[in-house]
């Protein structure tokens, strides 16, 4: 007895429900089950085809997980304030801080800006990096 039809339906229903979802899910069964079917035409056993098509899917699931997870690691996103700490500003009013006054331009938004250091003091127009935020105030140094 062929099992091809089988196999086909494996693939059928895997693509269906990668389409239908927003993560991966079992796109990995598809190749396996290629591979099955193509055994089952050339007629080796369904014992063989079954382990073949667990022992493709195991690695491609193992594969892609070992790929993904790396990828998603590099490519981590930092979400609101933390995402513009490295960011540079442009200063819109004098910062003194010895004064406690200051406010600098970061992606279209003001903010209240200090030096990073004690006796730091910059112009408007200057171009600064933001080190650090403390409460509502950028921290910015040349």
């Amino acid at each position: 007895m062929t099992y091809g039809w089988a196999w086909v339906a494996i693939i059928v229903i895997a693509i269906i429900l990668e389409a239908v979802t927003d993560q991966l899910v079992s796109i990995w069964f598809v190749p396996a089950a290629i591979v099955a079917t193509v055994m089952d035409f050339f007629g080796v056993d369904l014992v063989w085809q079954v382990i073949v098509f667990f022992i493709i899917s195991a690695v491609g699931i193992i594969l892609a997980k070992t790929i993904f997870s790396k990828f998603k690691r590099e490519r981590d996103s930092r979400t609101n304030i933390e995402a513009i700490i490295g960011e540079r500003c442009v200063v819109t009013e004098r910062i003194d801080n010895f004064a406690g006054c200051g406010q600098a331009r970061v992606n279209g938004q003001i903010w209240s800006a200090r030096g990073a250091y004690e006796n730091d003091t910059f112009e408007v127009g200057e171009v600064l990096n933001i080190v650090a935020i403390e409460g509502v105030k950028l921290i910015c140094k040349k």
